[in-house]
């Protein structure tokens, strides 16, 4: 019996070391930000000891920062922010360019011409300035971080997308459907479309990992909501006290390093999972 080319897809990503350990890694994550706050109590905001500035140890195992709060503690926290900004900026940014990228690569002609021009002036914009003037503007949250990593992020997807629609259309059972009658919105979504997305969804995962370090980034520089644990406002708070309390810096820098790292690294193991023409290895 054939094997279908998503069984064929995940029989490579099993014999990925690297996606065993990448996945494990941001399911690690996953867990922690639906149950870690759960188990520890809220001392983001608050302070738990009179040690203040005091190094990991039995009791405070990644130390404290100026006020007494726990660095574990709000790195547990942080991870939630940074999981909830990556995944809905990706998410949105590859919806809006799959869609973008679809309609551009299918219609051809002008509306291909304006759309890619569109993307291209987001593109050669740079992207943390960029970002960092919309969300000054704008104002800090949550939600106005995801909309403006989303708006920076989708040119990118648009492009990849465009260019398979472009090889996708030009096959011969796109030419047999139409034959058939199917109208041409129906040919694109129902049939080119699905047929196209493999890398697009390698590029979403990857997607994340920008998405993280932008947000990060904004934190670093005090551009996001200080009342909400992140990753970057801890770097800020620990910039000030790097000689003398080295922990409030590095575990926040640790955790941004090998997050973005665990989603860039299982991005390209779908990417060669999905390409088919990666080559077949015996189990």
């Amino acid at each position: 019996m054939a094997i279908s080319a998503g069984s064929r897809a995940w029989q490579r990503l099993k014999r990925n070391p690297l996606a065993w350990v990448s996945g494990g890694f941001i399911l690690l994550l996953v867990v922690i930000a639906a149950i870690g706050p759960s188990l520890l109590q809220d001392t983001t905001q608050s302070q738990i000891s009179n040690d203040l500035l005091s190094g990991p140890s039995r009791t405070t195992l990644l130390g404290t920062d100026e006020l007494g709060r726990s660095i574990l503690t709000q790195l547990v926290y942080g991870v939630r922010t940074s999981l909830l900004v990556g995944v809905l900026a990706a998410a949105s940014a590859t919806l809006f360019g799959t869609a973008i990228g679809a309609i551009a690569g299918f219609s051809g002609g002008a509306i291909d011409l304006v759309l890619m021009r569109i993307a291209e002036v987001f593109q050669v914009m740079p992207t943390f300035i960029l970002g960092a003037v919309i969300v000054a503007l704008a104002g800090p949250g949550v939600f106005r971080v995801v909309v403006v990593i989303a708006l920076l992020a989708w040119p990118q997807t648009a492009r990849v997308m465009r260019g398979e629609v472009l090889r996708v259309k030009s096959l011969e059972f796109v030419a047999a459907v139409r034959c058939l009658g199917m109208r041409e919105s129906a040919i694109l979504w129902s049939e080119i479309v699905p047929n196209a997305i493999a890398p697009v969804i390698a590029l979403g995962t990857l997607v994340i990992g920008q998405a993280i370090l932008l947000e990060a980034a904004l934190g670093f520089f005090g551009l996001t909501t200080p009342d909400v644990a992140s990753w970057g406002l801890l770097l800020n708070d620990g910039q000030r006290f790097i000689r003398q309390a080295w922990w409030i810096s590095v575990f926040p820098g640790l955790a941004i390093l090998a997050t973005v790292l665990a989603f860039n690294l299982f991005g390209d193991c779908i990417g060669a999972a999905l390409n088919p023409r990666a080559k077949e290895r015996a189990a």
